[in-house]
């Protein structure tokens, strides 16, 4: 399930860091493929560091506390905002 947040949240960070910086914007299509890229790998990376068990008990915390989930929204959103603007980076030079 935290997966599943992470690309959501993903999908919507690239498309708000497209619309934030209008020079790296690739549309709607490219900004949610590389933004639930992003997503993934920012929430697993989270994940790998221990983030979302911050919020539990000495790490006792699993599933869907609220600490898991804002930590996979943020990790997942900030994700996709920053693979968004590398891929637009790199289109841009290739034109």
């Amino acid at each position: 399930m935290e997966l599943i947040i992470s690309l959501i949240a993903g999908a919507f960070g690239g498309n708000a860091a497209g619309k934030a910086v209008p020079s790296l914007n690739q549309g709607t299509l490219i900004n949610s493929i590389s933004g639930i890229v992003g997503g993934g790998l920012g929430g697993t990376i989270l994940g790998m560091l221990g983030a979302p068990d911050m919020a539990g008990a000495m790490g006792g915390a699993a599933g869907l506390d609220i600490g898991s989930i804002v930590g996979q929204l943020a990790g997942g959103g900030v994700g996709g905002g920053v693979v968004m603007a590398i891929v637009g980076l790199i289109r841009s030079k290739m034109s």
